[in-house]
């Protein structure tokens, strides 16, 4: 067997390709050690009645190949069959990267699968070429198939949910079987992340799937108790053509592993997420949309601004409600014109109020959405999405432009750097409010077309307006996904902002995504699920463990309120550069964010286990993550060894509901 082997910073990943030629199959998959030995997924003895491939830990099965068993292609042709036979014909390593091409010749087809390392991420996805002159159709193309060593089956971890109760973490045991999720909304959803994660004697495997539209990612464990998980875009009822001479390449797929469990999985999806983004150090904003709603007043919003500068406050952001034709959610969408009810002094006057004030500005945009009533609508029916002969659907008062077409993305973002030129935007809310499931015409791949002109938007848009903080919101966390997360700087996981749920829907965003990705407010919202009150210290807790935002009515709150909020803006200044580039450790009261020389510890008192007795108690002690144990910290006044901290903890008596502390090293 010839075999290639990827080094990550702690992990290998090893590729086979048997002597035959006839597929690639994992060798091996973990931390350094387990490729230095024999694979522990070579199979003994022999197979009796299933091919052979259809029992091996292929990299990527082909229909023709493997028959049985669950396949990542299935490619049909002009002649109505649908099996490929590729032979391996070439391998091209590079730095931490690697291509294997196989090329069925009777087809006339090259398929190549892609590798690339980065850290203890391994990217792959496949690139499929039409070398003969008939059509094809990919009637399944899945990015990868990761094998997970595992012998017995596995408990399979997952995040599903629902508009305001996103990212809860549940989890199946597959002893034998298959388990899948995904979304056919057109868009990544809220009932699932496209995230799976497996734990075997300590050692932690996820796979995540790079993509903002329809997806599916699959666990399968076979009779022999191998665990395989697939990921990739979802298919089309009528596949992707593939015409002549074209080549189609699958998004990304991302598989990681860490020895340090599913804690340590997390920080190593944390660092990759890092790689992929700008690393702006986030700015403390203020959005209005709790406290207004679609009642927008130019001087009602200055009176706002006022009050949020003096708490600290450094962009501020106008929501939903600022252009013509809307007062309510059944107009104006796509009719992106400044209204000047609201703004008297024009958007441009504003903002210079808002700079002498001191504020950067923001503002929402939801640009892919168009309302039934719009001056667009009227003008450009042909933009909205349709199924041919039907009547679109409508969803909350709205459609979508057909972004699949060429002149709707020059449309939208021709609209975007009108409003980036003409005004000092600083800060743009990027919003999704509805699914795609208008089928429309199914002979082209509007999905794939859909997704590739929305990054292509994005992408310019950092080219030409890097000064611009983009945050990607879909209703809220509708579209959370590494494809999102490489174009913009920050998520908006729920529209849930009460402090008990958004925490439990932040502890199950962590798993998969970084704090720097995770905006997060601090309102007065009443919780959904769990509406016990939490003092204004555990809300801004909650909200300073990533992006801090405040979206509460500032024109309500007292002068108490507004001081606390004050200490608190000004003590997350000094820590946000930390949450938003540390290792992030979970621990049994909170989360632990290290850095070379400080921690900042959140410790959250969610009054889940609030029973006293009456005899004297102990103080409650968390112990701590990461520190070196030869080294003394200070925490607070106090100063303690790591050793002590790491074995024993920090004091917390319960007394309050929650608290931020910070530990320093000492020399």
């Amino acid at each position: 067997m010839k075999t290639w082997t990827l080094h990550g910073s702690t992990t290998s990943y090893v590729v086979g390709v048997p002597d035959h030629n006839q597929w690639a199959q994992l060798v091996a998959w973990g931390p350094h050690a387990v490729a230095d030995g024999p694979s522990i997924l070579a199979l003994e003895g022999t197979e009796h009645f299933l091919p052979r491939p259809d029992v091996e830990p292929l990299e990527y099965a082909v229909r023709g190949v493997r028959y049985a068993s669950p396949v990542d292609l299935v490619v049909s042709g002009p002649d109505g069959s649908d099996e490929l036979r590729p032979v391996f014909t070439e391998a091209a390593p590079g730095e931490n990267a690697l291509g294997l091409t196989f090329v069925d010749s009777v087809r006339e087809l090259q398929l190549v699968l892609h590798y690339r390392v980065v850290g203890d991420v391994v990217e792959r996805w496949v690139s499929i070429h039409n070398d003969g002159a008939g059509e094809l159709r990919l009637q399944r193309h899945d990015s990868a198939g990761f094998t997970v060593p595992t012998s017995g089956g596995a408990t399979v971890k997952y995040l599903w949910g629902e508009w305001n109760s996103e990212f809860q973490q549940a989890e199946v045991t597959l002893e034998r079987g298959r388990f899948t999720i995904g979304s056919a909304q057109g868009i990544t959803g809220h009932s699932y992340s496209p995230f799976l994660s497996v734990e075997d004697g300590g050692t932690a495997y996820g796979v995540q799937l790079a993509w903002s539209g329809s997806w599916e990612l699959s666990a399968d464990v076979d009779t022999t108790g191998q665990l395989r998980i697939q990921a990739g875009r979802l298919s089309p009822s009528l596949g992707i053509t593939l015409g002549p001479g074209q080549t189609w390449v699958s998004p990304k797929a991302v598989g990681a592993c860490s020895a340090e469990g599913a804690d340590g999985l997390a920080r190593v999806f944390h660092t990759y997420e890092r790689s992929l983004s700008r690393q702006l150090t986030p700015k403390v904003l203020y959005n209005s949309w709790f406290a207004t709603e679609f009642d927008i007043r130019a001087d009602h919003q200055l009176e706002l601004a006022r009050r949020a500068k003096s708490i600290g406050v450094e962009t501020f952001v106008v929501d939903d409600g600022w252009f013509v034709g809307r007062s309510d959610d059944t107009g104006g969408l796509g009719d992106w014109e400044v209204d000047p009810a609201k703004f008297p002094n024009g958007l441009d006057g504003f903002i210079a109020d808002l700079t002498d004030i001191g504020l950067d500005f923001g503002l929402w945009v939801e640009p892919e959405s168009v309302s039934p009533k719009s001056e667009l609508a009227a003008k450009h029916p042909e933009w909205i999405l349709r199924t041919p002969g039907r009547d679109p659907v409508l969803i909350r008062n709205q459609l979508l432009l057909d972004l699949s077409r060429d002149d709707v993305a020059d449309f939208i973002w021709t609209t975007l750097d009108g409003l980036l030129s003409a005004y000092q935007i600083k800060y743009l809310k990027w919003d999704a409010n509805r699914p795609r499931l208008d089928s429309g015409d199914q002979r082209r791949d509007l999905d794939g077309r859909v997704v590739t002109n929305l990054y292509a938007i994005l992408d310019r848009l950092r080219a030409e307006h890097p000064e611009v903080y983009v945050e990607g919101c879909a209703g809220g966390g509708a579209r959370v996904d590494l494809g999102m997360a490489a174009w913009v700087d920050t998520l908006w996981p729920s529209d849930n902002t009460a402090a008990l749920d958004r925490l439990r829907i932040q502890q199950g965003f962590r798993t998969g995504f970084a704090p720097h990705l995770m905006s997060s407010w601090v309102t007065d919202a009443v919780g959904t699920h769990d509406g016990r009150e939490r003092s204004l210290d555990f809300r801004f807790h909650v909200a300073m463990a990533g992006v801090l935002g405040i979206g509460a009515d500032l024109s309500r709150w007292n002068d108490e309120q507004l001081a606390t909020a004050t200490r608190h803006i000004e003590q997350y200044k000094g820590i946000r550069e930390l949450v938003a580039d540390s290792k992030v450790y979970g621990l049994s009261a909170g989360l632990q964010y290290l850095g070379t020389t400080r921690s900042v510890v959140f410790l959250w008192q969610t009054g889940d286990e609030n029973v006293r007795g009456t005899l004297p108690t102990r103080p409650r002690r968390v112990p701590l993550a990461g520190l070196d144990p030869a080294k003394n910290y200070r925490v607070g006044d106090e100063v303690h060894p790591g050793s002590y901290l790491l074995q024993v903890g920090v004091r917390w008596d319960g007394s309050t509901d929650s608290n931020c502390l910070v530990v320093e090293a000492l020399d």
